[in-house]
């Protein structure tokens, strides 16, 4: 019979990761849930589909041209594939939680997929771990996200990355002052968000504003930099709700000086950034060298009420995909996959292999026995191709029971019928009895 051979490959955007980056994306899901749950959070489990008008109800028109749709023969109605998480939360908060007591800590981990443009060259697939606080209107509650953040990038080892903050009402309020709407207000968003300056007073040529208004828009793209950005803006704006948001900044800012966190703080009272999303304070985490966010988060007040619940709400998400990438172009950060034993058996009895495997395993040791047929060469070279740390030889007689290092070929010798693990393990983690 005749094979036509087919392509095998996979669609654009999605990828396999094989055991090396598995282990190290779980690695780093692993961390972050541990900080979550650290931090009082619980974690929930979303569903990986939704009716398609449910879940646009807690999506910004981005996030709804983004979302994957088909049709459900069951039910004969449109299904969509979650484009972000943060949406599924608000509902399950406002009808699964409802009666239970705030706040809601809700910590969380999956995928999601995302239509991205053709030429554009992101990841369709984006795997997200983060927390969710609702219930709480308060400075402190942001801090607190902001916080979270900061653990958690250092508890993955860097310390060479920013918290970039803005505020959502202060844009807004500058923006709603300038009485423009339509397509002149969207033009100028898009400017402000390029920090394009030019670009901005060129539209103010225009379109005609209030002396006040123009400099406030004028302003937009240049207010960015240290804390000291916050008392810039206060000269500069007239208006109440931008006023108003500083204020609110100003606390937040407060909270995370006791902290002890602000040296990885900026300010961008220019971001705009899901200005039809989130209601207040916003950040992102960049790291140097790295021009993609490795997390965001902020408040969205107004989200959970379009499920039916009026309340208040915060949070953070990681993008495990770019920490993943962090990790992986620091030859400093990177870690290898390993497993601590590999065990080659020359007895014609498997009792003694099986015996001292699960004794190890018992002891929290990861054990594989070598069960192809092959000699010892043979074995000893697959341990160092799959970064094995030991391999250990258990023979016929007594003592014949001997590990050798994989990494530099040291032997030693270990008793066969050993009693008291944990003195058998350090006797090899010490590197006694060496030849």
């Amino acid at each position: 019979m005749t094979l036509f051979p087919i392509e095998i490959a996979l669609p654009r955007g999605v990828s396999d990761f094989l055991p090396e980056a598995a282990a190290k994306v779980s690695s780093i899901e692993a961390q972050l849930l541990r900080l979550f749950e650290l931090w009082g959070f619980r974690r929930v489990i979303t569903p990986r589909l939704e009716y398609e008008d449910v879940l646009a109800t807690g999506m910004g028109e981005e996030l709804k041209g983004k979302t994957y749709r088909f049709d459900d023969r069951q039910s004969v109605r449109l299904l969509a594939l979650p484009p972000d998480i943060t949406p599924q939360i608000a509902r399950i908060s406002a009808t699964r939680m409802s009666d239970q007591p705030l706040p809601h800590r809700i910590s969380y981990s999956g995928r999601v997929l995302r239509q991205t443009e053709i030429q554009a060259g992101h990841n369709r697939e984006i795997f997200q771990t983060g927390v969710e606080l609702i219930g709480l209107d308060s400075p402190e509650a942001d801090a607190e996200m902001v916080v979270m953040a900061i653990e958690a990038m250092q508890g993955l080892g860097l310390e060479d990355f920013t918290i970039d903050l803005g505020q959502v009402d202060f844009c807004q309020g500058v923006f709603q002052a300038s009485g423009l709407y339509g397509e002149p207000l969207q033009k100028l968003r898009e400017a402000v968000s390029r920090k394009d300056s030019s670009s901005v007073a060129n539209l103010l040529k225009e379109h005609t504003v209030s002396p006040d208004s123009a400099r406030e828009l004028s302003a937009l793209p240049r207010l960015f930099g240290g804390r000291e950005i916050v008392e810039t803006a206060r000269g500069i704006v007239s208006n109440q709700r931008s006023l108003a948001a500083l204020d609110n900044l100003q606390r937040v800012l407060e909270i995370l000086e006791i902290h002890e966190v602000t040296d990885f703080l900026s300010i961008d009272l220019g971001e705009t950034r899901g200005l039809d999303y989130h209601s207040g304070v916003t950040f992102e985490g960049f790291v140097t060298g790295f021009g993609e966010p490795v997390c965001s988060g902020g408040r969205y007040d107004n989200l959970i009420v379009r499920y039916g619940f009026d309340t208040p709400a915060t949070g953070v998400t990681f993008n495990l995909l770019n920490l993943l990438q962090v990790v992986e172009r620091r030859p400093e950060m990177s870690w290898r996959v390993s497993t601590d034993f590999l065990l080659f058996n020359t007895c014609g009895d498997r009792r003694d292999v099986l015996n001292i495997a699960r004794r190890l395993r018992s002891n929290g040791y990861t054990t594989a026995r070598d069960i192809i047929r092959r000699d010892y060469m043979q074995s000893l070279e697959y341990a160092k191709k799959m970064n094995i740390r030991f391999m250990l030889v258990i023979g016929d007689e007594e003592d014949s029971c001997r590990a050798i290092r994989c990494s530099d070929g040291r032997i030693f010798q270990i008793q066969k019928n050993m009693t008291a693990e944990p003195d058998f393990l350090n006797y090899i983690e010490e590197g006694q009895g060496e030849n």
